[in-house]
């Protein structure tokens, strides 16, 4: 591959290189115009008119940059934590939380693995009822620490779980010992904080409130969560305080090798003249970084009509069967060559590509801090605010509305289907006399985009099922059917985490999606207490997951989007393998 500039050390052997072709001129010049404003010392200035002449949720939203050097002084205060309870005895951590608080922990967790000795931790961020009793059937309170985590405090999902799992370890255990099983993990003065306090939480950790969701990997929401699977958390955040100097304004982003600055000037030049659909390309040991990305981007370049489309997961193919809409970033493991030959011909088609080269499992400290100083850039040179989340809050208003309507009438809002065979239920704006007319007549809406400034489609597929690896393959060969024949770029998300992580993009970009919901009848309900440690319940995980799901439908609606609801009844691995024989 060539380079665009040798990219120097980044103070160990971290490096990068790209193809970028006939776009070299294109991102020098976004690369000169951060040089000639100084954009990378006014970010480190928190001068929010980088982006906006208005304050509002920026200078609030920059305590990300000092994260790597803050968060060291809490090393010690974490490991006695982490060591303390592993005296008591305890051996499983659960996580509840959505986006920002429970993606980064994944990610840990699945990369780094258990340490000997260590607490095992999972995740739990689907209001799925057959996820839900899946961890609590697999865990014994008594040797569990559950970790309530959410930025604002009043996130419903995470509030419903920590209801949930309160309860059922106080009936198990007694309040006063269950008590001693929880933590969380909010911002001061959250409503998260109050409730902690009055259950009597064994620890509270008050993040910075400066620091938005999905730029937490290195605060308290992420590293909590590392250092009870046995992180070395001094040497992840000299990582990240590495790549942080490395961002820094006196590295000029003409001359220099300010790592941060050209992934970002090349993600938001080449997004402007057509190139918005970012695929990520990773080596097999790190692929769990893939959703954090995801979200960051996502979230952060999701508005006011514009976008990055951050594709993860996808299948990588061959070069023929991509449009001129992508650019793909390959993070490269040491000593991993799984991805090399693909990458290769990418490059040579034509496509842009770039490379970002890791030593280690621990240089992904580094990753965090460069994809979101990267991110932050990319705003910059799209004209966007990338710390605010405007449209997140109309699928949440529509929910909640869906939420009053079964609490006063006992059911949700029915619709009217247009189609129902072989066991499949289709919600479409057109009638269709097969699954196979209903999936061309969708995608024949779908933008083409042979001009590569039009706009070109993609299509995202909402699953509101359980994430079990059943469905989770099944849900990749449709991924992988529908990018071969429509040759478009395709997402997948599990509902109604999606809604944290990409729902931003999907209302805020340019309409340029494809929304494949799919649903399926509840097996086994599970009722949220209506107070923690409490009796009687108003509403069950199964009514709040379909009406999440109904309210992100009429949100697409209302912002004008293509979407098509194939509910799979009973048999959700038979469905989406009929879905894949409909596409021809």
């Amino acid at each position: 591959m060539s380079k665009l500039r040798e990219p120097g050390k980044l103070g160990r052997t971290v490096g990068y290189g790209s193809f970028l072709g006939s776009y070299e001129a294109t991102v020098n010049h976004a690369l000169e115009g951060l040089r000639d404003e100084k954009v990378m010392n006014r970010i480190w200035a928190h001068d929010h008119t980088v982006w906006r002449k208005d304050p509002a949720e920026i200078s609030n939203r920059l305590g990300w940059l000092h994260s790597p050097e803050v968060m060291v002084e809490a090393i010690p205060e974490l490991t006695a934590m982490a060591n303390g309870l592993r005296a008591e005895g305890y051996e499983k951590a659960l996580l509840l939380g959505m986006g920002g608080s429970s993606l980064a922990p994944e990610v840990y967790r699945l990369t780094f693995g258990v340490q000997e000795g260590y607490l095992d931790l999972s995740v739990l961020d689907s209001t799925d009822p057959g996820a839900v009793l899946s961890r609590a059937e697999s865990l014994d309170p008594a040797k569990t620490l559950f970790i309530v985590s959410t930025k604002s405090g009043g996130t419903v999902e995470t509030l419903s779980f920590m209801k949930y799992f309160y309860t059922r370890a106080a009936q198990a255990l007694g309040t006063e010992e269950a008590k001693k099983h929880f933590v969380a993990i909010t911002d001061p003065g959250s409503g998260l904080e109050t409730k902690a306090k009055e259950l009597g939480f064994r620890r509270i950790f008050l993040n910075d409130p400066n620091i938005g969701g999905r730029y937490s990997a290195l605060s308290y929401f992420g590293l909590v969560p590392a250092v009870l699977i046995g992180m070395d958390l001094n040497t992840l955040l000299e990582r990240a305080a590495t790549m942080a100097c490395n961002s820094e304004g006196c590295n000029c982003p003409v001359g220099g090798d300010n790592a941060a600055a050209w992934l970002g000037a090349t993600m938001g030049a080449l997004a402007e003249v057509g190139r918005d659909k970012l695929t990520l390309v990773l080596s097999p040991a790190i692929s769990a970084f893939g959703p954090w990305v995801e979200q960051l981007i996502a979230e952060s370049t999701g508005k006011d009509g514009k976008g990055i489309l951050p594709v993860e997961g996808e299948m990588l193919k061959s070069p023929e069967i991509y449009g001129h809409d992508r650019l793909f970033v390959y993070l490269k493991l040491e000593d991993d060559s799984t991805q090399d030959d693909k990458v290769k011909a990418l490059a040579d088609s034509g496509a842009p590509v770039v490379q970002l080269n890791l030593v280690d499992l621990y240089d992904l400290g580094g990753q965090f801090f460069l994809w979101e100083m990267a991110t932050a850039v990319a705003g910059r040179c799209l004209g966007i605010n990338p710390f605010d989340q405007p449209n997140v809050e109309s699928a949440k208003v529509v929910a909640r509305q869906m939420v009053a309507a079964f609490e006063k009438e006992g059911k949700l809002p029915e619709l009217s289907p247009v189609l129902q065979t072989e066991g499949i239920t289709v919600y479409a704006d057109e009638g269709a006399e097969s699954l196979e007319e209903a999936f061309r007549a969708f995608m024949s809406k779908a933008r083409q985009g042979k001009d590569e400034s039009a706009g070109r489609s993609y299509v995202a597929i909402q699953a509101y099922l359980e994430p079990t690896s059943g469905t989770t393959a099944a849900l990749q060969e449709l991924r992988t059917k529908l990018q071969g024949t429509y040759r478009m770029a395709t997402t997948v998300g599990y509902g109604p985490r999606f809604l944290h992580s990409t729902g931003q993009l999907h209302k805020g970009d340019g309409g340029h999606g494809m929304f494949v919901q799919l649903t399926a009848d509840t097996a086994k309900d599970v009722a949220i207490p209506d107070r923690a440690g409490g009796e009687g319940s108003s509403i069950s995980f199964g009514v709040l997951k379909m009406a999440q799901a109904l309210g992100d439908r009429q949100a697409l609606l209302d912002g004008g989007r293509q979407v098509i609801r194939f509910h799979l009844g009973k048999d959700i691995t038979g469905g989406l393998r009929r879905l894949v024989e409909a596409l021809v």
